[in-house]
């Protein structure tokens, strides 16, 4: 265990994250111009690209290799000199591989909570935890998906407005679940 996150220390920052991310589209329905200027924003992926980097610094520095031990240092010099040349060389839709490379990271701790637990709740983070692995895996590979997503999300006001209601019901389902995991 890297983290050492509980059940539910998990499931609350997992639900007051996805409570957190779909406020913007409540509070100010009119985001859906800057979701289309995501995908292509050079500063949104050099801050999300860095954060990636100091978490992927923090793992190499800090988990246990066991064998591969041997490969830390020159993972620890290679992983700046990646970040600059990825900074340098890939222009097109940084922010979204920024975004998918984090949602890989963030899945780990998420499962590492639900490893070897009975709760049926575990389950709740299980599939979120597979499903940004699996978006992430998507927008790191082809990041034009992303930017596909949002303009088709995006077209209509009927597609814009019931879909932001149904993801921020179906998150505030999970962060009351999440509190439910307290209870237990």
């Amino acid at each position: 265990m890297i983290y050492h996150l509980s059940l539910q220390t998990a499931g609350v920052i997992a639900g007051v994250f996805l409570i957190l991310i779909s406020l913007p589209g409540l509070v100010k329905p009119d985001l859906a111009g800057v979701a289309q200027r995501f995908p292509r924003s050079r500063v949104a992926g050099v801050i999300l690209l860095t954060i990636c980097l100091a978490w992927t610094f923090w793992l190499l520095a800090t988990i246990q290799m066991g064998e591969f031990s041997a490969f830390r240092r020159p993972l620890l010099i290679a992983l700046p000199i990646g970040y600059v040349l990825a900074l340098c060389f890939v222009e097109e839709f940084l922010a979204v591989r920024a975004l998918g490379i984090l949602c890989l990271l963030a899945a780990e701790p998420l499962l590492d909570a639900a490893f070897l637990r009975y709760e049926t709740s575990r389950l709740l983070l299980t599939v979120f935890a597979y499903l940004l692995i699996v978006a992430g895996l998507f927008w790191v590979a082809i990041p034009y998906l992303f930017r596909d997503q949002i303009n088709w999300g995006t077209r209509s006001v009927f597609r814009w407005l019931p879909a932001r209601h149904r993801v921020h019901l179906w998150r505030r389902d999970s962060h009351i679940r999440a509190y439910a995991i307290l209870d237990l």
